[in-house]
């Protein structure tokens, strides 16, 4: 019953990979330093890639990218396939058309239950103003209505 925004995580290995997954377990931990948090199953293919590397971007995806969040959802498919994107801080993928990114310093992780919390410290964000969010809520995606 709890409506969040939807996120893309990236990163790049260290042999040059790109990696990446919707998640809408993203959330703000502190303004000073400023720092988020986000989950991964502990079972994701992606974990050992997330765990090692320096750097994440969290692309918070705009009303308009809900086949992006379909598609980097999807166990098996080549995510980055004709998917435009700049490299950010460690080589982090920051996808075109994103309403915010954020790119983050791994800075801790902890294992819970059957995830792994990852904080992140902000080094560098921007976002596109004006930009409608793209909302999931009851296993389904909306977009912004104002009241």
């Amino acid at each position: 019953m709890f409506a969040t925004g939807v996120t893309i995580v990236t990163a790049r290995t260290a042999d040059g990979q790109v990696v990446g997954l919707t998640a809408n377990s993203f959330n703000s931990v502190s303004l000073d330093p400023p720092l988020v948090l986000w989950s991964l199953s502990r079972a994701a293919g992606s974990l050992p890639a997330f765990s090692t590397g320096s750097h994440y971007a969290i692309n918070v995806l705009a009303a308009d990218q809900k086949a992006l969040a379909e598609r980097f959802a999807l166990r098996g498919a080549d995510r980055f396939q004709g998917v435009s994107f700049d490299e950010g801080i460690g080589g982090a993928p920051l996808l075109h058309g994103s309403a915010a990114t954020f790119e983050c310093f791994n800075r801790s992780r902890y294992e819970e239950g059957d995830h792994v919390i990852f904080v992140g410290e902000v080094e560098r964000c921007s976002w596109r103003p004006g930009a409608p969010p793209l909302l999931f809520h009851g296993g389904r995606y909306f977009t912004e209505h104002p009241l």
